[in-house]
């Protein structure tokens, strides 16, 4: 019988963390005399990767979105990181899924610190067999590449064809089709 693995995103699939991502936005922006932007300008941030978030979005080069990045986690580390809140009913689903019997992995774009550390805030971790994020180098800098490292840890290859990806952006299933395994998509985050 094949495992059934289902990886979850975190940031708007799992918790709801537009607070502590857009404030951080905003505090690396005025660091770096940025255009003021609103909340709702900033929802895009929620999600992709940093680094190129920034280039694309203020229209940086990479050196100044590299600062950015560095000015964004000297909020989001302290403060940032834990202003968020579950979605209703995930912590009933996650456990109903491994009482059923599937294992589960977290796979998310936001630097592995960070989600374990979100993770363990909202007493989650048993629910999950590896919780795998991005590093703040290039080693592992791409929805891909954090989900086939999320793979490796649950020792699921070759048997991608029981692995699915549950995201609520483009990355996530950009990130699934790169390692060949479907992506389902959730309708809010």
């Amino acid at each position: 019988m094949k495992r059934q693995i289902i990886l979850f995103d975190l940031d708007g699939t799992l918790v709801e963390s537009e607070e502590g991502i857009i404030k951080s936005i905003q505090y690396a922006a005025d660091k770096l005399n940025l255009p003021a932007k609103t909340a709702l300008e900033l929802r895009p941030f929620i999600g992709p990767p940093l680094l190129e978030q920034f280039m694309a979005f203020y229209d940086l080069d990479k050196a100044t979105a590299e600062k950015a990045v560095a000015f964004y986690r000297e909020r989001y580390a302290p403060i940032g990181v834990l202003e968020c809140q579950l979605y209703p009913g995930i912590k009933n689903m996650l456990e109903e899924l491994k009482n059923q019997g599937f294992i589960l992995g977290v796979a998310s774009s936001k630097p592995e610190t960070f989600v374990k550390q979100v993770i363990e805030h909202f007493d989650l971790t048993e629910n999950f067999s590896a919780i795998v994020g991005s590093t703040f180098t290039a080693e592992r800098n791409t929805k891909g590449l954090v989900i086939q490292e999320a793979i490796k840890r649950l020792e699921a290859n070759p048997r991608k064809d029981s692995i699915v990806m549950v995201g609520d952006k483009e990355h996530d299933a950009f990130g699934a089709r790169e390692q060949q395994i479907p992506c389902v998509a959730v309708l809010y985050g």
